[in-house]
């Protein structure tokens, strides 16, 4: 385990939030998580790193089951057209690389120059499944305490009803 995950676990006991650690091997799609979400209880979550046309940052977290609508994403962000944000901008702004997107890379935002969006059925929820910074492990925690986690960080996130297509 790297030294900024024991750092994260750290900030994390020290908010007093409870969160339990799953090791696994390596996923990088939701759809190689389909086992894990079987075995793990709770929600699972699906992260995207956007940009926006003005150049602004956004980490959007969805249920993992979920295909955002990026058209209609921008309204909910108060922002205009979106496109998937570069790897090494993932890299430089949040510390992590693809494979391993998730709203607890907000830690490592420092200068808060990314957009923390989570869905609302996720905030609330009793139990939400992220990577903690790596795609070898799972955290479990609260919705609520990810939220709290956010907020401490900096990083009060936009919560709201993320738009997603229906399935055909």
């Amino acid at each position: 385990m790297a030294s900024r995950e024991l750092d994260l676990h750290g900030a994390l006991a020290g908010l007093g939030i409870s969160f339990t650690v799953h090791e696994h091997e390596a996923v990088f799609t939701v759809a190689e998580s389909d086992d894990l979400h079987r075995r793990i209880a709770g929600a699972h979550t699906k992260n995207l790193f956007l940009k926006d046309e003005a150049g602004v940052f956004f980490l959007v977290t969805i249920p993992a089951e979920a295909r955002a609508n990026l058209k209609a994403l921008p309204a909910v962000l108060g922002s205009r057209r979106l496109s998937f944000g570069k790897a090494d901008d993932m890299e430089r702004l949040l510390g992590i690389t693809p494979g391993s997107v998730t709203p607890l890379a907000a830690f490592n935002d420092t200068a808060r120059a990314v957009t923390v969006a989570l869905d609302a059925g996720l905030a609330g929820a009793e139990a939400v499944n992220v990577h903690p910074l790596r795609n070898t492990a799972t955290v479990g925690m609260s919705g609520p305490d990810l939220v709290r986690a956010l907020i401490a960080w900096g990083h009060a996130p936009i919560i709201a009803r993320i738009p997603v297509l229906e399935d055909k």
